[in-house]
């Protein structure tokens, strides 16, 4: 699932897009290696998740009694990926305030990237790979957890180094970011179209992100060779360009990092180790003032603070994932056609994982456009509320094998129509959401409400994924 622009409007840009001295980005290839850099750090989740019919496919097992089928054993596959995929995603939300600051750059993202590149290739070799089923869950869950840490890690520390440079390729890279879920889903279909068995139609497809991440990689390294992405990267600028004339700009452009919040976390610091994510790690901001820093900033308001002020926009980020990732991918996913033949296995591919993405990333897109209900008016939490509708809804589709509830909507259109408003509802809920939230506070907060904003979006990603057991065996 692709989670990527609710962040744009929470952007700390520090740099100016147009500076004295600055070299050009020719041929825009720092924008180029941002988009794909963005691409690079959603893959994972993303090429996970939309291989749900794969892993399950392997995991079918049954118990055998005096030569008869006695019961099917269920691994609940989807549940465990979607919580154990999230939970990396918290816990580093909560560890960036002390990960960051002791880690270099390079290692945090150079060495992610290498360990994403050998998870992904143990994953294709075990395409070919007879095993246990019991084994083979064990060490995807385990694969699952680690890649995602790694993920975690990854796309913290590229939002703190993108928001060195001008605001503008911070939506490139997020916009690299919103289309991973839809990449990973095209791939799935290519994957099937191929008409290969299903051994190398998986292999394929595993091997794809391999590639994928080896670019990004490759990516990450020639951008430190790019003269435009050295002027804004570099530790200390002064020492080969002319610094520009404001002495509050210098200020800002010789900070060590830049608070960033992304959905993985607020990667942030600056040249004395102070982390402004602290709020979420230790419920307080510690921020220690210098000769050359205003009065303003060392004014904060603290956590709770600045919490009263935007509890209503954490609470809309927190249900609204709450709600979505409760039932998808761990519910959607086992939902069936009504209608037989080739298009069985297009299925899932299309009406679940791509419908949601490529709407999932409309809905977020139309933030840009319009911005509706107001910040200020009780309609918008209503209707967040509202998207609880979408549960009973998408439980009393053609969800298969189910125990207890009727299916109430069998056909494929109906299950498409609910999915293009569940998908679009939730990724313009969340956009708004955390685009309102910083404009609640000032701007010396704007910060800290970032932290805090991160911390909820990962709360309510966990908080649905553990929702998804007790919602599935419901059905």
């Amino acid at each position: 699932m692709s989670l990527s622009q609710e962040v744009l409007p929470l952007v700390a840009a520090t740099t100016m897009s147009k500076m004295e001295g600055a070299p050009k980005d020719r041929g825009w290839l720092v924008g180029i290696i941002f988009f794909i850099l963005g691409l690079g750090t959603l893959l994972p989740w993303n090429f996970f998740m939309t291989a749900s019919m794969y892993f399950n496919n392997r995991l079918k097992t049954s118990e055998w009694s005096n030569g008869t089928v006695t019961a099917t054993k269920e691994y609940y596959f989807d549940n465990w990926m979607t919580l154990l995929s999230q939970l990396p995603l918290l816990l580093f939300t909560l560890l960036n305030s002390f990960l960051y600051p002791r880690i270099s750059e390079a290692v945090r993202i150079g060495g992610s990237l290498v360990c994403i590149l050998i998870l992904f290739l143990l994953t294709a070799v075990l395409v070919k790979v007879d095993m246990e089923q019991d084994r083979f869950f064990s060490v995807t869950m385990a694969t699952v957890w680690f890649i995602n840490s790694f993920g975690a890690v990854l796309q913290g520390s590229l939002f703190g180094l993108v928001g060195l440079l001008p605001q503008k390729y911070s939506a490139v890279f997020m916009s690299g970011q919103g289309l991973a879920g839809t990449f990973a889903a095209v791939a799935m279909i290519l994957a099937i179209a191929s008409k290969a068995d299903d051994q190398t139609a998986a292999l394929g497809y595993f091997i794809t992100p391999c590639v994928g991440t080896l670019i990004t990689l490759i990516s990450y390294l020639m951008l430190c060779r790019l003269p435009f992405a050295q002027y804004y990267l570099r530790k200390d600028r002064s020492k080969n360009y002319e610094p520009v004339s404001d002495p509050t700009t210098n200020q800002l452009l010789l900070k060590e990092d830049t608070a960033i919040m992304t959905e993985n976390g607020l990667v942030n610091g600056n040249a004395n180790g102070h982390a402004s994510g602290s709020p979420v790690a230790n419920g307080s901001i510690d921020v220690t003032p210098t000769s050359s820093e205003s009065r303003e900033e060392s004014e904060k308001l603290s956590v709770l603070e600045v919490f009263k002020k935007i509890w209503v926009m954490a609470f809309c980020v927190t249900f609204i994932f709450t709600v979505t990732l409760s039932v998808f991918p761990a519910v959607t996913v086992d939902v069936k056609t009504v209608y037989r033949g080739e298009w069985e296995k297009y299925f899932i591919p299309v009406c679940c994982f791509l419908f949601f993405n490529l709407m999932d990333w409309l809905g977020r897109t139309v933030t840009t456009l319009k911005q509706w209900p107001p910040k200020e008016s009780r309609v918008f939490p209503a209707l967040v509320v509202a998207r609880v509708i979408f549960i009973p809804l998408l439980l009393f589709c053609n969800v298969q094998k189910r125990s207890y509830l009727p299916v109430l909507f069998s056909n494929d259109v109906a299950f498409s129509a609910i999915m293009l408003l569940f998908s679009l509802s939730s990724g313009y809920g969340v956009c708004l959401s955390m685009t309102y939230a910083p404009q609640l506070v000032e701007a010396k907060d704007k910060e800290t409400a970032g932290a805090l904003m991160t911390f909820f979006l990962a709360l309510g990603l966990s908080l649905g994924a553990t929702f998804s057991f007790p919602l599935r065996l419901l059905v």
